[in-house]
């Protein structure tokens, strides 16, 4: 425990700076990859997602600790959040689950660039060292962002429901009094455990009505959000 405390009083400032950014990095990029490897991919399978979330994960943690000594901390933080908001990837229309793990992403990448080093050197002297308890508690922090993904993801107590559009021909069935049989159509047809439809646009000179149906998917489940969202045409 002497020989490490030792050790660490013997590191410049220079080395100690360049340290510190290889461990913060270190930790921001393995918890980023779980988050992203783990829990994003698995469920939507776009590879392109997880490229971004590394890389962004990465851009915004050199950003914010290189830039620490500007005192400008929140404010470059924040700032960050009200670039995301305003841009919001204009060049795709991202799903909400995408964002979601984006801001985590961002808000992780901020907080192992920001988390000040405690010194407590004074208090607890029989600590290995003020840096190493930093860095443990930067590590528990991370894990706490895991430990809460984890839970949300599990969604044990509640009932997802997911959605599909349809376009329907048979438009004697859409009346409110008829909604019974319209489901009981729906479910035969297309196979899928329905629980509720909402009626959309009806085109009477073609027969044909856009339904959005609400259904209970199975354990093999086909999750893609892209295909979930309809042309403006039909909007």
């Amino acid at each position: 425990m002497e020989s490490l405390n030792d050790f660490m009083s013997l590191i410049t400032s220079d080395s100690y700076r360049l340290l510190d950014l290889l461990f913060r990095l270190l930790i921001n990029t393995v918890f980023t990859v779980i988050i992203a490897r783990c829990f994003y991919f698995p469920k939507s399978r776009r590879i392109d997602f997880f490229f971004t979330y590394v890389l962004v994960g990465f851009g915004i943690f050199m950003l914010i600790h290189l830039m620490g000594d500007a005192k400008l901390k929140t404010g470059i933080a924040m700032g960050l959040f009200a670039i995301f908001c305003i841009m919001r990837y204009r060049t795709e229309s991202v799903p909400i689950r995408e964002m979601t793990y984006l801001f985590l992403v961002i808000s992780l990448a901020a907080i192992n660039g920001l988390a000040w080093m405690a010194d407590i050197s004074d208090k607890h002297p029989e600590f290995l060292a003020p840096e190493l308890t930093a860095m443990i508690e930067l590590t528990v922090t991370n894990m706490l962002f895991i430990l809460v993904i984890w839970i949300a993801e599990g969604g044990k107590w509640v009932t997802s429901l997911s959605t599909k559009y349809i376009k329907y021909d048979k438009i004697d069935l859409i009346t409110p009094e008829r909604r019974a049989e319209l489901i009981e159509d729906l479910r035969k047809r297309t196979g899928l455990n329905i629980q509720d439809v909402a009626i959309g646009s009806i085109d009477f000179l073609k027969d044909m009505a856009l339904i959005k149906v609400f259904y209970t998917e199975s354990d093999n489940k086909d999750n893609d959000d892209s295909l979930q969202k309809m042309p403006k045409l039909y909007d």
